[in-house]
């Protein structure tokens, strides 16, 4: 069962994240966010978006821990997830 790919809603963004090492897990959180497999280069930068916002993402994600999280700390986790 632990070799089971999670159910995913973007599934060429699924798989082009584990073709680059990403764990099943991370590349399932990140397929399913609801923008997923939109092209990027036109979001805010994640210092200019108040903590709330980054709180919904890292929500999105799945972050955990967010709730205690600074705006720091949560920019942080979403780089880095």
């Amino acid at each position: 069962m632990a070799d089971q790919i999670p159910s995913v809603k973007n599934e060429e963004q699924y798989e082009a994240l584990r073709d680059k090492g990403y764990s099943k897990e991370k590349s399932a959180r990140i397929a399913n966010t609801p923008n997923s497999g939109k092209k990027g280069g036109k979001a805010e930068k994640y210092e200019n978006r108040t903590k709330k916002e980054l709180y919904e993402q890292a929500k999105n994600v799945d972050i955990s821990g967010r709730s205690k999280m600074t705006k720091k700390e949560l920019i942080e986790a979403l780089r880095n997830n």
